[in-house]
């Protein structure tokens, strides 16, 4: 099978976003050495590094969310080995109340798959 470009990862990205399955994106493009970089001093995440942490990170977010209120995640925009995506989520997150978070989510692409993700908020 041929290696995917970032642009088709980007695609298949979108696609998967549209539909908040976040952890099927983790499942088809993270490599096994995957990153995941929070802003310094977030209050809700850190860093984590390699597939089974950042899964793990995921997961425990995901546990204390007792309701969606909003939540959308803009088209990607594709710029070399790199994507990005706007996404606006409006969540009742159990330990911090009522949370909304407007980031940029930024991806690196190598190799076809995607070996870090970095959050602006």
């Amino acid at each position: 099978m041929a290696t995917l470009t970032t642009h088709e990862i980007a695609a298949r990205f979108d696609e998967l976003a549209r539909q908040e399955k976040w952890f099927d994106i983790q499942d088809e493009f993270f490599a096994d050495n995957v990153r995941s970089v929070d802003p310094p001093h977030s209050p809700y995440f850190g860093y984590a590094e390699g597939k089974a942490a950042v899964r793990k990170k995921g997961e425990d977010f995901v546990k204390r969310i007792t309701e969606v209120h909003h939540a959308y995640t803009t088209q990607p925009v594709v710029g070399g080995n790199y994507f990005s995506v706007g996404r606006v989520t409006d969540l009742t997150v159990e330990g911090w109340g009522r949370v909304k978070i407007d980031q940029i989510m930024l991806y690196e692409v190598k190799d076809g798959q995607i070996v870090l993700e970095q959050f602006f908020y």
